[in-house]
């Protein structure tokens, strides 16, 4: 059901029922969530279309995050004399950063395993260092501490100052090495959870020879390895590698990139960084599948345990309680077996979201195992009711043996030819779905996207998104951009809708609630009732404990949060002399750079916004006050007829849809496990880039059309910027 508490409608937008039309019934049903991140509008936990703040909006509004908002914990502050005091979080791996295989296994082949997450890595592995720089204080002297947020390390091996005037030094090799050693325990490297006891400190910069007095501006690579109490407290490994990073003095940390000689780490310049200081390194251990699993460059100690616990989560079976990684190392999440509803599509939230990507590409006959299929019903008006067979969604998998299927496929396609101006012909495929058990009258099928960046687009104020906005087309380009305000299910307080397919969820937490719910059936406190699946008019109104607690809640809400964004891979990396290029970083900047002026040229930004601030009010200070770069304006789009289905979610009516982020779409290959695994477009249907733009209708018609006259060399420039994102 829709629902519109405004004195102006918005132009764009038609067919409103009036509040008198609702029923007490339907006025009481839910919004959810699916598994490709999808709600229906639905009563007063539905999506709520009104005119921006301050021009007659009846219901009041209420930003996300308050003006402000206490940071969760601090990532850096300057002391009255200058010093700087920047905090890094780390967490463990299984091996250096620059390794693409072992030499004695499958020599410069890859993939390594810097990027990997070890057995028991959600416990007592988690640390970080507090750097006291002093330089800007004009005393010649940086200090390290090491802060463990669980159990009792026995130190770390700690290197600094990569050897980049040693021509072998390749994978790895520091030009000093040193340990923390903790005074109060006689000098030995025992570190203890919850203190700063263990620290060291160097007084000269080591990349030089001779060394020279450290200056504003100098790199430090920190390469921290931790060691745990033997034996570990918890049965699991005791040595492990972490993240190398870069610090520079006077500043902080960096994103980084390599560089000749031997791929030296460099500050990555801030026109790549689309996630800004919360992007991710490039990573030459040749591992760009797992590239949308890492964590925020710029995270702090407290918040790096946040992540790994929510991680965690993210990858338990609501089945069995197994980790999806080393299934029989990692310990049984006991708490969360037998915790799958009655129906649900997967078992675990990554087994719809690939490698933190997006849905398996669906197979004609198959069954859609990690797409959804959102419903409805028709109801008086305008309304949009749950379908009287599945509700708000199809969930395909049955926990009872005798209950009926109720499988979701692709029965064919429908295929039209497009031909570009060059005579190039573009073949697009629309599914037909067959429905094992009833059909419903209204549906939407919807494949799960990527789960990078979202806390930053988050922590985007929303004024800046509704600056954005134009639904009377004033500028006459076509293109107007309308918000979509929603109701927080929780409070009832109205907010700017920014995830979701068609921006029906307006935080991180109502997303994880909703997915937990339409997907898996599992009850949490956004919804805490099975039954809020179906649309039950009362099923909030429980005191049932929930499946996932408030603390897990929130554990994966800042597991989501803080994942960060691969920066642009528009640079050549400085490989060395004979060393085989990792195919992600084999790249031609030229043709990149010109490729983004073509997308500017096309009008693309249009919609796809380039560049954004966030705010200043997100209670992670990794998100604050960063230049982002995702390609999105959040705001509604009327996309034309041929990409309508049939559902319309709060006053999101079937022809407009969201505008996609499109960070992260180079990567997506990789993620995916190869190109021919990629789908694009909300259900899935576009096989390639040509044929994703050649969909784009209604307000995009114009940038299609620019697209389609562009000779072959401005579209192959135009896929090497996209492909660098």
């Amino acid at each position: 059901m829709k629902l519109r508490t405004s004195t102006t409608p918005p132009p764009v937008l038609s067919g409103s029922p009036a509040a008198s039309a609702l029923t007490a019934a339907v006025a009481a049903a839910v919004s959810l969530t699916a598994c490709g991140g999808e709600g229906v509008g639905a009563g007063v936990d539905s999506a709520i279309i009104m005119t921006p703040p301050g021009t007659g909006v009846t219901a009041a509004y209420s930003p996300l995050y308050e003006p402000g908002t206490e940071a969760v914990e601090q990532l850096q502050y300057t002391e009255p004399d200058g010093t700087l005091v920047t905090f890094m979080g780390a967490r463990p791996t299984e091996r250096h950063a620059r390794e693409r295989g072992e030499a004695w296994d499958a020599p410069d082949t890859g993939p390594g395993r810097y990027f990997t997450f070890p057995t028991f890595y959600f416990q007592n592995r988690t640390f970080g260092l507090e750097i006291r720089d002093e330089v800007p204080a004009g005393r010649q002297k940086i200090s390290v501490y090491l802060h463990v947020n669980d159990g009792t390390f026995r130190g770390t091996t700690f290197s600094l100052f990569r050897n980049i005037n040693n021509p072998n030094v390749r994978d790895f090799g520091w030009s000093l090495n040193y340990g923390f050693n903790n005074p109060l325990e006689g000098n030995q490297p025992i570190c203890h959870a919850g203190s700063r006891d263990c620290m060291m400190s160097f007084t000269s910069n080591w990349r030089t020879s001779p060394h020279s007095p450290l200056k504003i501006g100098d790199k430090i690579e920190l390469a921290p390895a931790p060691r745990l109490l033997s034996p570990a407290l918890d049965g699991g490994g005791e040595r492990y590698y972490s993240f190398e990073q870069l610090y520079v003095v006077g500043k902080g940390m960096r994103p980084w990139y390599g560089i000749a000689p031997n791929l030296d780490s460099e500050p990555l310049p801030d026109e790549t960084l689309l996630g800004g200081q919360a992007s991710v390194s490039y990573n030459y251990s040749e591992e760009p599948h797992r590239v949308f699993q890492q964590m925020a460059n710029n995270i702090g100690i407290g918040n790096t345990k946040r992540f790994v616990q929510g991680r965690r989560l993210f990858h338990t079976s609501f089945a069995d309680g197994t980790h999806s990684e080393h299934p029989t190392s990692n310990p049984v999440f006991t708490e969360h077996k037998g915790q799958l509803g009655p129906r649900y599509n997967q078992a675990r939230c990554i087994e719809c979201h690939t490698l933190n990507g997006r849905s398996a590409a669906p197979a004609a006959g198959a069954r859609l195992a990690t797409l959804s299929v959102l419903t409805g019903a028709a109801g008086a008006g305008d309304t949009v009711l749950p379908d009287p067979t599945y509700g708000w969604n199809v969930q395909q998998v049955a926990g009872s043996t005798s209950a009926p299927a109720y499988g979701v496929s692709v029965a064919s396609y429908t295929k039209t030819v497009r031909t570009l101006a060059d005579g190039t012909q573009v073949e697009l495929a629309r599914p037909v779905y067959s429905f094992s058990g009833p059909v419903p009258s209204l549906y939407s099928v919807r494949q799960a996207p990527q789960v990078i960046g979202m806390g930053l687009l988050e922590a985007v104020a929303e004024p800046t998104i509704l600056a954005l906005a134009d639904p009377n087309d004033a500028n006459g380009d076509g293109v107007r951009g309308v918000p979509h305000w929603v109701n927080n299910p929780e409070t009832g307080k109205v907010h700017l809708g920014r995830f979701g397919w068609k921006a029906t969820k307006a935080s991180v937490r109502q997303q994880v609630g909703d997915a937990l719910i339409k997907d898996m059936g599992v009850t949490s406190p956004v919804f805490p009732s099975v039954s809020c699946q179906k649309g039950s008019p009362d099923c909030r109104a429980t005191t049932a404990a929930t499946a996932v607690s408030e603390t897990e809640l929130q554990r994966m809400s800042d597991y989501l949060s803080l994942i960060g964004v691969p920066a642009q891979r528009s640079l050549r990396s400085g490989y060395p002399e004979g060393i085989r290029v990792s195919p992600e970083h084999d790249v031609n900047p030229t043709l990149i750079q010109r490729g983004s002026a073509v997308f500017a040229e096309a009008r693309c930004t249009s919609c796809h916004t380039a560049q954004l601030t966030t705010s200043n009010n997100h209670p992670f200070a990794e998100l604050r006050n960063q230049t982002i770069r995702p390609y999105t304006d959040l705001l509604l789009h009327d996309m034309g007829p041929e990409l309508a289905d049939t559902l319309t979610e709060g006053q999101a009516t079937p022809n407009l849809w969201r505008t996609q982020p499109l960070w992260g779409l180079g990567s997506l290959k990789f993620v995916q496990g190869g190109a021919q695994n990629v789908r694009y477009l909300h259900d899935g249907r576009a096989r390639t880039l040509t044929e994703a733009i050649m969909w784009h209708g209604g307000e995009a018609t114009g940038s299609r059309d620019r697209f389609a006259a562009l000779p072959k060399a401005d579209r192959d420039a135009l896929f090497a910027f996209l492909e660098s994102l």
